[in-house]
């Protein structure tokens, strides 16, 4: 296969595989998806989706939140980890976002990444997730599965997400992120992968990933 057949072929299992798309993060609007990202850096969703209903509970808008102090609020939300720097950059952003923006969430990249605590994956997710622009926020499964699949070298993230907007068509980013994070998890995952199961890698793999498994793992 060409590397266009190769994207062609992701895009359509993908598409086949997950023809409506689970939102990994639990929220309402985006300023409680803008959180729960925030919180989501070193986590697991299932853990921030505990978690997040605690918090949303006592303040799920910037007027509320910034009326809890910063122990409390890390108080709620320390079983997701870093919660001290979490808990600060939460209540920093809460008051920038009524300084700045009218309690709302801008609907810029530039806007969101000066946000304290908010890095370009973050406001990557937002812009897409909450707005619908197209972005293509690399996490963990995504950096795994491109290097899989030999869309990228794997050397760093920002060099595969730049990987991924420039193999895959603009208007495939937002739901293309979100089937990548799904299939990594239910098929290509980092631990106990099971490369029978995994259909594209097996398909259009890398040679040495594919040579590297089979050492592992003789037939």
């Amino acid at each position: 296969m060409t590397k266009q057949e190769k994207v062609a072929y992701v895009i359509k299992t993908l598409k086949d595989l997950y023809p409506t798309i689970p939102i990994p993060l639990d929220h309402k609007d985006p300023y409680t998806l803008l959180i729960a990202v925030l919180m989501s850096a070193q986590s697991t969703d299932v853990r921030v989706n505990q978690i997040t209903p605690l918090l949303f509970e006592r303040a799920d808008n910037p007027h509320a939140m910034i009326r809890l102090t910063v122990d409390e609020i890390r108080d709620i939300i320390r079983p997701v980890g870093l919660s001290p720097m979490k808990a600060k950059g939460i209540h920093g952003l809460s008051h920038i976002l009524i300084d700045k923006y009218d309690g709302e969430v801008p609907q810029s990249f530039e806007a969101l990444e000066s946000l304290p605590a908010v890095g370009h994956k973050t406001a990557s997710v937002v812009m897409s997730q909450a707005f619908g622009v197209p972005a293509f926020p690399v996490d963990t499964h995504i950096h795994r599965l491109m290097y899989r699949w030999g869309f990228t070298n794997g050397k760093n993230v920002t060099q595969t997400e730049k990987d991924a907007k420039r193999l895959f068509p603009e208007e495939s980013w937002n739901d293309l992120h979100l089937q990548m994070i799904w299939y990594g998890r239910e098929y290509s995952p980092a631990r106990g992968w099971d490369l029978s199961k995994d259909i594209i890698t097996s398909t259009i793999g890398r040679k040495t990933v594919l040579n590297e498994y089979h050492k592992k793992r003789p037939a």
